[in-house]
């Protein structure tokens, strides 16, 4: 994974806690839910870029 990626990956995340964490303070189901499904979107991001990472070692090998 890219190191570009992965701070990509990192922000969308963090991005998706603080929305989650605003919406639980203001009582807004709706940021609440942008901010669970950005960190989704990351970590799957983050999960794919892994399975390419393990197969890109699994060739070098």
């Amino acid at each position: 994974m890219g190191l570009g990626d992965k701070i990509s990956n990192k922000a969308q995340e963090v991005a998706g806690q603080a929305k989650e964490k605003l919406g639980d303070a203001t009582d807004n189901e709706r940021l609440q839910a942008e901010g669970i499904k950005d960190q989704a979107a990351a970590r799957a991001k983050q999960a794919g870029e892994h399975v390419k990472d393990a197969a890109k070692d699994v060739t070098d090998k």
